[in-house]
């Protein structure tokens, strides 16, 4: 299912929380489409989790509004907010002396939830845990804990799931299969929240991303936030130091700026590396260099946020 901005599922408006004399979050606003996976990036101490709390009707605002799942996120709404959708947190919540289907049973009870049996099933094929329905929890390994964490947010059939750092402290092999668990809900036309300090993960999953410092510092696509935020350029390697690299590439179409790479190579702030790639390749081989590499480079969704941050650091040590 594509995700979608004509159909917003969570609209924030200027939402500010804050405790006595410190600020969790402010001013944050911001709206996630249904079926969009929405990552919330930001150190520790920004405010992600007080916001997920506060979009879950754990804990109330102190100014602006929301609206979760097509209802007003207020005190009269908690209740029929919490039937439509469903909480995470780092640490799943569970009874380790219980089996992971005595879980799921007591949870569905909990919610008064009808057709328990088949929710259970349901939510037990969804994370790949039939085989392991009846192993007690506390026996279970991290990786599966979470998937059973994540069996019971998909209990209610929730149109919202809130994830905080869902793959905290997890190996790559059971990180990525909780991946795959993300992928496989948002094709199912869940929207998903969620917070986290891996930023590939983040790349490789978010069809959109906030970052948040107290206040929310940009929102876009990872691809958006880099070509904001960075000059498009070229990387060239070759096997030795040009002679005269000011004459080989100052003119070229295209080519802005250069500069020796301490790493050894060059890089080169372009317009556009559809047009100037050709031509820097073309001013090489005339100049009789052996060229390895000629590429565009890449910044990553890491770089964005290291720069927002640092941004932040830099301002406040003013």
């Amino acid at each position: 299912m594509t995700a979608t901005m004509d159909d917003p599922v969570l609209v924030v408006d200027k939402l500010t929380k804050t405790f006595s004399s410190r600020t969790a979050y402010s001013d944050v606003t911001f709206s996630v489409g249904r079926g969009e996976v929405f990552g919330f990036l930001g150190p520790n101490g920004a405010g992600k989790t007080t916001t997920v709390r506060s979009l879950g009707t754990l804990i109330t605002p102190t100014s602006g509004k929301a609206t979760v799942a097509g209802l007003a996120l207020n005190a009269e709404n908690a209740v029929e907010i919490r039937k439509r959708i469903a909480i995470m947190t780092e640490a799943p919540g569970l009874y380790g002396r219980l089996s992971v289907t005595e879980n799921l049973k007591y949870f569905v009870g909990l919610y008064h939830l009808p057709d328990g049996e088949q929710r259970i099933k349901k939510a037990l094929e969804a994370v790949n845990l039939t085989d392991r329905a009846q192993d007690i929890c506390s026996s279970l390994s991290k990786g599966l804990r979470q998937r059973v964490g994540l069996a019971r947010t998909l209990l209610n059939d929730p149109e919202i799931l809130f994830l905080d750092e869902p793959t905290s402290g997890l190996d790559p092999v059971a990180a990525r299969g909780v991946h795959d668990l993300i992928t496989g809900l948002r094709d199912r036309g869940v929207t998903i929240f969620f917070t986290t300090h891996r930023l590939a993960e983040a790349e490789a999953l978010c069809d959109r991303v906030a970052i948040l410092n107290t206040t929310l510092r940009t929102i876009g696509r990872p691809s958006e936030l880099r070509e904001q935020l960075f000059n498009r350029g070229l990387v060239v390697i070759t096997a030795a130091p040009l002679a005269d690299p000011a004459r080989v590439f100052t003119g070229l179409p295209g080519v802005q700026s250069w500069e020796s790479d301490p790493t050894g190579g060059y890089r080169l702030a372009v317009s556009d590396p559809a047009v100037a790639a050709p031509e820097v390749v073309r001013a090489l081989v005339h100049a009789e260099a052996d060229v390895l590499s000629v590429g565009e480079s890449r910044h990553s969704l890491e770089d964005v946020y290291l720069e927002l941050v640092n941004e932040d650091v830099e301002a406040n040590q003013r």
